[in-house]
């Protein structure tokens, strides 16, 4: 990597430390945070937005952030530590609740002493953009749900003011002391509610995920124990494709990301298989002349059968602007025995170019980029569209309502 002009793709573990860094809730220099060296390197996401520039003088942001659905997306909780660390400034004592996994009740029984002669209490809540792994803890819950039960923790509180503040933070974690992280957003006092647990309940919480087949073991001969348990791993749901539609800058991605992360959140195995991001990687190299085109849709459709035959729901998000690419999807879908859903995101051009945070359509005006859907190459509006949003008119919340009702009523049939 060289020269001005150099740019790195993040992981959505890198993009939770930039956010971190730009909101200024980082205690670790950016570079180090992100482990650069060298030249200056524009930062991007997934879909090649340039979102900071990063060189010997720091970190300049350049963009906002794509932002998702959900609770940990609400901006009343998602603020950096900068503006969260006005909002505390008039306070001498701030105490920082760190509620990283799902408190217990004996936890919860401490808070009052916890919070003893606090001014004011800061409920931080880690949330990265990845699910936590499944299996690595029985009370292990995505960023949503810790959202939830933070609020719930923030209620009882009792006596002062208490905020509950979403702090981006990988799903793998990282080596930083959480107090060191808190006295960024103006905590005096840091207590993580997870450190008050005793070792007895240590254990029963590291056995929830195992309590059904220890159960199955204790009742049933070990042959008989054997199969049901065999059974039960073995046994899935039925799966699905779910292909969203439309041009670029129409709002595909941002429904795609809200609706995978509702389905994580309830406990679906969720692929979100987004369109620029497969390009960077599933389809590395193709161009976008019309053959290009089917074939990276067909790529993603194989990819998403899989997913979907193995009783996952794969979220497709590409423009897709032919009709044979998307029904060859749909062929694969069926093939592979999973409900298909196609999603027609039905935002007009003149709004898509409006939003363009890359600079693509006025690229494409300028004729620098050929084969430009929407300018230079036909984008088909699909006629068997099972839900059609336009996000210039729905809310996210209200799209991805629509595109689950009809995901919901596939699986059923």
């Amino acid at each position: 990597m060289s020269g001005p002009e150099a740019t790195r793709v993040l992981t959505p573990d890198e993009l939770d430390l930039l956010e971190l860094a730009l909101g200024g809730g980082s205690p670790l220099p950016a570079a180090r945070l992100l482990g650069h060296t060298g030249a200056a390197v524009t930062l991007t996401d997934a879909e090649n937005t340039p979102l900071a520039v990063l060189d010997d003088g720091g970190l300049r942001p350049l963009r906002p952030f794509a932002r998702a659905a959900g609770p940990h997306w609400d901006p009343t909780v998602r603020r950096g530590a900068d503006d969260v660390r006005s909002l505390v400034a008039e306070a001498s004592d701030v105490v920082a609740l760190v509620v990283d996994e799902p408190p217990t009740r004996a936890e919860l029984d401490v808070l009052p002493d916890a919070v003893a002669g606090a001014d004011v209490v800061l409920v931080l809540v880690p949330a990265g953009r990845r699910h936590p792994a499944a299996g690595t803890s029985g009370a292990a819950v995505g960023a949503p749900g810790l959202v939830r039960v933070a609020r719930d923790v923030a209620d009882r509180v009792p006596g002062v003011p208490a905020h509950v503040v979403v702090v981006p933070w990988p799903a793998a974690g990282a080596p930083v002391a959480w107090p060191d992280v808190a006295a960024r957003y103006g905590a005096t006092r840091t207590f993580r509610l997870a450190d008050r647990r005793d070792p007895g309940t240590r254990d029963r919480v590291a056995r929830l995920a195992t309590l059904w087949s220890d159960a199955v073991a204790d009742l049933y001969p070990e042959a008989s124990a054997r199969e049901l348990l065999r059974s039960a791993t073995t046994a899935r749901r039925p799966g699905a494709v779910v292909l969203l539609t439309g041009l670029s800058g129409s709002g595909k991605s941002t429904v795609a990301r809200a609706l995978a992360a509702e389905l994580d959140d309830e406990g679906r195995h969720t692929t979100l298989l987004d369109g620029d991001e497969v390009r960077h990687h599933l389809s590395k190299g193709l161009g976008f002349d019309r053959a290009s085109r089917e074939l990276n849709v067909e790529r993603i459709g194989y990819v998403a059968s899989l997913v979907a035959h193995h009783g996952g729901v794969a979220v497709a998000a590409p423009i897709a602007p032919f009709a044979s690419g998307r029904a060859r999807v749909r062929e694969l879908a069926e093939a592979a025995g999973a409900a298909f859903v196609l999603v027609h995101v039905s935002t007009p051009l003149e709004v898509c170019e409006g939003r363009d945070r890359k600079g693509l359509y006025a690229r494409a005006r300028r004729g620098e980029i050929a084969d430009f859907t929407g300018i230079s190459s036909p984008y088909e509006a699909p006629a068997d569209a099972d839900v059609v949003v336009d996000t210039s008119v729905v809310e996210v919340p209200d799209a991805v309502a629509a595109v689950r009702a009809a995901l919901d009523r596939a699986l059923e049939s």
